[in-house]
């Protein structure tokens, strides 16, 4: 052969030992990690209480006395997270002040990772006379691609590390279930035989359903499976059985031999009725789908049914264990893990057969969150905390920028990208603030815009604010306007720009995927004159009427009020910030000025907001056709039934519009009517 001769491309299994390497040293990373002075963490959004019973509003002070009587063991509240699984798994080995480690903690992990890269994972949102197709997030979209870019190489580069922090989760006697199917499941195997060890393989269980399709060419594929390893030899298994065959049953009997004395003291046989608990569970579980018209159903593509997982729960861990899901989905690890109901039956209630788990379930996706979120308040669970990655934006500045970048340097960034040029490092020490000249402002051309890019671990309110106002009036002989620009807000933060009523400030979102999107493009020149800096959303509430209740005193003598409140108006984040086309982003500004409540998804109260963490006693939800019988809009009043209280209270309420964006506002309401 004349000339060099072609390199062939390296197959999958050349590329699976150097995929499994660089997932070992990604996780060692984040590992070695922990202890540093900028560890990831949770913030807790919401603390919800799906329970509407006044009663409720008492939890917060019975976890207080838990915690006292716990001494250094804070008491448990289960965790539903959004954001990235590997970094809400590093906050989870990491701890904080609040929370210890959970390294070695986990008795069972379940996941049900995506497994098609061919897969629509695009949502419809239903409003009034309109249905929107959705296309992920940004930040979702990137993600996916990450997943997917070089097929399933980069999936199991993807997988790799979670799996070795899920094995750094795990009790010694804890196990990990992975549900897979035909597409990548085989070489996910291989690598689980390299995180876990081969000799730690238990079962491969396949899941068989009836789900009738076209298949021209190929035999029907009715099934998936579900890989099952143990931590180590110690693992916990609760052996489960199954029904005896109806034919079986009629041949033997439920019967056995005994001995037993007779009269004269010789021991006779005779033949005895016992219960039968049935033969040993196979490895082959036939459960039916999440049909359309079931009563599990949520609307989410990739359900599984509640009796498939609370096989698992059963047979791997105990009443009282805590068990995860990093994939979380349509919520049915986390439902069946609740050991309460899971779904209507007509008049009747299904519950799961698995007595209560305590529970921990992440997803990168808004909308599945918010199903999770529905589904368990529609259950009736147990108070759970609703948490965030902290700091997102760090975390995927370190990604972009490197470990060692500055707080200036993503500044920089941002001001460039907005198109303002910096200002002289003299009177621009934290390299946050750039100008615009040439700016038409009130009629006058060559006007002076001063721009503020505020920092990401740093939530942007009134202090903020103030401050640019400030500078715009001072710095440098005065400006003409200011425009700060920020991540993360206040959550008052539609309140203090009304209160400020400065028109010579504007208040822009910075894009939450911007760091993604400048990784991806490979550069700020790439991304400018692309990225779009939104205006807030924001919230606005009618003035809360607050009355004692007739009701008799409790033992406390303190008696019961109601807050009555009522939303007025939402305006939504810019349209453009939606992942939607132009038509749909059109129809979308028609229903938002006709009916801007139709675009809230979910909301809820706080009666007692302390200014940092938002507990809701009271929440509604479109879908939940029990409050008003209109699926496609929320109840605009609720009607909060509380412990009387002395003196104003502070009320925050907090909605969730279809595209999961929040707003929130806080009302001080004086002392109850009589």
């Amino acid at each position: 052969m004349h000339g060099r001769q072609r390199r062939m491309p390296k197959s999958l299994l050349e590329q699976l030992p150097e995929i499994v390497a660089q997932g070992r040293k990604e996780a060692e990373k984040i590992l070695e990690g922990l202890e540093g002075r900028f560890r990831v963490s949770l913030q807790t959004r919401e603390v919800v209480l799906p329970a509407r019973a006044s009663a409720t509003t008492d939890w917060v002070q019975h976890q207080a006395r838990q915690e006292q009587h716990a001494g250094s063991g804070a008491a448990w509240t289960n965790r539903l997270v959004y954001g990235d699984n590997l970094l809400a798994m590093a906050a989870l080995l990491a701890g904080d002040a609040h929370s210890p480690s959970l390294r070695g903690k986990v008795d069972l992990i379940y996941i049900d990772p995506p497994f098609d890269s061919k897969a629509d994972y695009r949502t419809k949102v239903a409003l009034p006379g309109l249905e929107l197709e959705q296309r992920p997030t940004v930040i979702e979209q990137f993600a996916y691609s990450d997943t997917w870019s070089d097929g399933t190489a980069s999936y199991l580069a993807m997988i790799t590390p979670r799996l070795i922090l899920m094995r750094e989760l795990l009790a010694d006697t804890g196990s990990i279930y992975v549900h897979l199917d035909w597409h990548v499941g085989h070489y996910v195997k291989l690598v689980m035989d390299e995180v876990f060890g081969k000799d730690n393989f238990v079962n491969e269980i396949c899941w068989w359903y009836k789900r009738w399709s076209a298949a021209a060419s190929t035999f029907q594929r009715m099934h998936d499976t579900i890989y099952f390893y143990r931590k180590s030899d110690k693992y916990k298994f609760n052996q489960l059985f199954q029904p005896l065959a109806a034919s079986t049953a009629a041949v033997h009997g439920n019967t056995r031999r005994v001995n037993l004395p007779d009269d004269s003291g010789r021991l006779v046989t005779v033949r005895t009725e016992e219960p039968s608990r049935g033969v040993q569970m196979h490895d082959v579980w036939e459960v039916p789908f999440v049909v359309a018209h079931s009563q599990e159903q949520v609307g989410y593509g990739t359900q599984k049914p509640i009796e498939l997982v609370a096989r698992i729960l059963e047979a791997s861990s105990d009443p009282g264990d805590l068990v995860a899901d990093f994939f979380g989905g349509s919520g049915s690890f986390a439902a069946a893990a609740e050991g309460r109901r899971v779904a209507k039956d007509g008049n009747k209630s299904v519950y799961s057969t698995a007595a209560a788990r305590r529970w921990i379930t992440t997803d990168l996706g808004k909308p599945a969150c918010m199903i999770m979120r529905k589904r368990l308040i529609d259950q009736d669970a147990q108070p759970f905390l609703y948490q965030a990655i902290g700091d997102y934006q760090l975390e995927a500045a370190k990604a972009t920028l490197g470990r060692d970048f500055r707080m200036g340097d993503l500044s920089q960034i941002v001001l460039s990208l907005y198109g303002a040029m910096p200002l002289p490092a003299e009177v621009n020490p934290q390299r946050n603030l750039g100008q615009i000249a040439g700016f038409e402002f009130g009629g006058r051309r060559g006007s002076k815009t001063l721009v503020l890019a505020d920092s990401p671990n740093k939530l942007t309110g009134m202090a903020t604010l103030k401050k640019a106002i400030a500078q715009r009036d001072n710095l440098l002989g005065g400006w003409d306007r200011v425009v700060v620009l920020g991540w993360n807000f206040e959550p008052s933060i539609g309140e203090t720009i009304t209160a400020l009523n400065d028109s010579r400030l504007e208040v822009l979102v910075i894009p939450p995927d911007l760091m993604d999107r400048l990784k991806k493009k490979g550069g700020i020149d790439k991304l400018r004159g692309q990225v779009r800096f939104s205006s807030l959303q924001y919230l606005t509430i009618h003035p809360v009427v607050r009355q004692a209740s007739p009701s008799p005193a409790g033992a406390d003598g303190a008696g019961e009020e109601t807050l009555t409140v009522q939303l007025k108006n939402y305006v939504l984040l810019s349209p453009e910030a939606i992942n939607l086309d132009d038509a749909n982003r059109t129809r979308l500004q028609q229903i938002a000025n006709a009916q801007p409540l139709a675009l809230i998804e979910y909301w809820a109260v706080d009666p007692d907001y302390d200014g940092k963490v938002f507990r809701s006693v009271w929440q509604d939800y479109r879908g939940n056709t029990a409050s008003d019988g209109d699926a496609l809009h929320v109840v605009t009043a609720a009607v909060v039934t509380t412990p009387a209280k002395a003196g104003p209270r502070k009320v925050c309420v907090r909605v969730v519009d279809v595209f999961g964006f929040e707003a929130e506002v806080v009302a001080t309401v004086g002392a109850a009517a009589p």
